[in-house]
């Protein structure tokens, strides 16, 4: 079976001990302390691997805990730092916090490897704590603790174009035909659960990724069947291509049929209709009615809303040329970037809560906060987009900064820089 989403235990390594000991020389009564650090905890680390494209390893393996680092020794030895556990996904796989629901990261574009938990750094032998008071101190410190945390990871297909349709209306005889996918093609009443990715090539030079989304049904938004399984992948899609049977000829109104899908698609998420659309009435090979024309009809229904409908016969190849340049010329209007999930739920270490920060007004009345703290979060925040500000924005609050800047002085209006950035401040 197709595995598109896992529920998976992950643990980072906890830091090696540090050690006491002290120095046994001969001749040296009273020898100093000698007790070496402890080794890093490893990372638990996320990598794409071009080779994988389903999540099935992880139905078998559901528990991924890093090496702890070694204890420090005697006569300064520095403990060994464990080895990272790398854990290979497919590329568009999205990591959750299970809990919340929350992104942690998403596996696509340039993003093929990610630290996603840390290990615990090791703690310092006893050699570090001599003092000219203390000059044999009798204690070293533990390693820090690792991270542990339940993810959930799911597969959103990475593609330009998203067929998608009830079961059984050609959307794999369609792929089959116009790209280099191989879909198994069968008058099945039941749907494949697979998405399988094609690449349509045009003259020229240009192309796009095509990918057919498994068959929806009536009530998938609230996961009836495998509603959610399927939805997902439709959310890195740039342009939407409905595929009908205009012939009606399982007994099916084409129209209804568009018009449930729209219904799942804005159940589960109202951007997705926010997407460029065409429909692809497929079947016109089998269409003998003499009295009404099935195609006409859908012009009729959905070009008013703006959204062109192409006849085609996936068997034939009638009209399928059209069709790929319509949706081509669809794609240049969209921004071409793939689609990728913003940061939203960010891993807090024990250290990250002490890095310092400071607000300050400066003489020219703006207020100017900045520290490693505030560096370290505007480093993996994207601010350009919606939910990456809002991040930002709790980031701010629950950590107290706005607090700061209110009891500063700050007012509507005012100016807040922070590294380049500034900000009118408002409540």
């Amino acid at each position: 079976m197709f595995a598109d989403n896992a529920k998976i235990f992950i643990k980072s390594g906890k830091g090696g001990d540090g050690h006491v000991s002290f120095r046994k020389e001969l001749f040296v009564p009273a020898g100093g302390p000698d007790g070496g650090d402890g080794g890093k905890g490893g990372d638990i680390i996320f990598e794409v691997d071009p080779g994988l494209n389903t999540l099935t390893d992880f139905r078998h393996v559901r528990k991924y805990v890093a090496r702890d680092g070694e204890q420090g020794g005697k006569k300064r030895c520095h403990g060994a730092n464990a080895e990272n556990l790398v854990i290979k996904v497919p590329e568009g796989t999205v990591i959750k916090d299970f809990e919340t629901g929350k992104v942690i990261a998403d596996m696509s574009g340039e993003n093929k490897r990610e630290t996603i938990l840390r290990g615990g750094k090791g703690g310092l032998g006893n050699m570090n704590f001599a003092t000219p008071t203390m000059q044999a101190p009798k204690y070293a410190q533990p390693g820090q603790q690792g991270h542990e945390l339940w993810v959930q990871l799911e597969l959103k297909v990475i593609a330009d174009v998203g067929l998608v349709g009830f079961p059984n209306v050609g959307k794999s005889t369609l792929l089959s035909r116009v790209s280099n996918a191989k879909p198994k093609i069968a008058n099945y009443h039941f749907t494949t659960l697979n998405p399988h990715l094609g690449v349509v090539d045009l003259d020229g030079g240009a192309g796009f990724v095509m990918a057919d989304i498994p068959g929806l049904i009536e009530g998938a938004s609230q996961g009836i069947g495998l509603g959610h399984d399927f939805l997902r992948h439709i959310e890195r899609c740039r342009v939407l291509v409905h595929v009908v049977d205009a012939a009606g000829t399982e007994g099916r109104d084409p129209i209804a049929d568009i018009r449930a899908i729209n219904a799942e698609l804005e159940a589960y998420n109202p951007d997705l209709l926010k997407r460029p659309m065409v429909i692809a009435a497929n079947k016109i090979d089998a269409v003998y009615s003499e009295d009404e024309d099935p195609v006409e009809i859908l012009k009729q229904e959905f070009e008013p809303e703006g959204i062109k409908v192409f006849p085609i016969s996936a068997v034939s190849g009638k009209g399928v040329k059209e069709l790929l340049y319509a949706v081509y010329e669809l794609l240049k209007t969209v921004n071409l970037d793939p689609v990728i999930f913003e940061k939203e739920f960010e891993i807090e270490y024990a250290g990250d809560r002490n890095l310092p920060y400071t607000v300050e007004q400066n003489e020219d009345g703006e207020f100017v906060v900045e520290g490693p703290r505030i560096e370290k979060m505007l480093g993996y925040t994207n601010l350009e987009s919606e939910k990456g500000f809002q991040f930002f924005q709790k980031f701010l609050k629950e950590n107290g900064i706005l607090d700061e800047l209110e009891a500063a002085g700050i007012k509507e209006g005012d100016t807040v820089r922070m590294y380049g950035l500034a900000f009118d401040y408002y409540k």
